[in-house]
């Protein structure tokens, strides 16, 4: 399956997120921070599984476009452990807010 350009920024910043919070004790659930995505930036997940952050330009913005998708609402992007990348859309939140799987799980 192919990503656009845009699932590939989304999904880099997502790595990025979910690496730091990997990395952090698993004491208490730690409470959600939005991502830091920048205008005029584009993330990518590499084929090698690397992350990379590029300056984008506006002179082919049309051409980049042409093969990209919107990502749906409530999608969440994470890092399986075999270490590929994913991206499910359905619930993942509890009723009264709380990460479905979160540590406390």
């Amino acid at each position: 399956m192919a990503f656009s350009m845009k699932t590939f920024a989304l999904a880099s910043a997502a790595l990025v997120t979910l690496l730091g919070t990997f990395a952090a004790p698993a004491h208490a659930q730690a409470p959600a921070t939005p991502w830091e995505l920048k205008a005029d930036m584009g993330y990518a997940y590499g084929k090698d599984g690397s992350t990379l952050s590029y300056k984008m330009g506006t002179s082919n913005a049309g051409e980049l476009l042409k093969g990209a998708k919107k990502v749906p609402k409530g999608t969440l992007f994470f890092i399986g452990q075999n270490g590929q990348l994913y991206m499910r859309t359905g619930p993942y939140l509890e009723g009264d807010g709380k990460f479905k799987f979160g540590p406390d799980q």
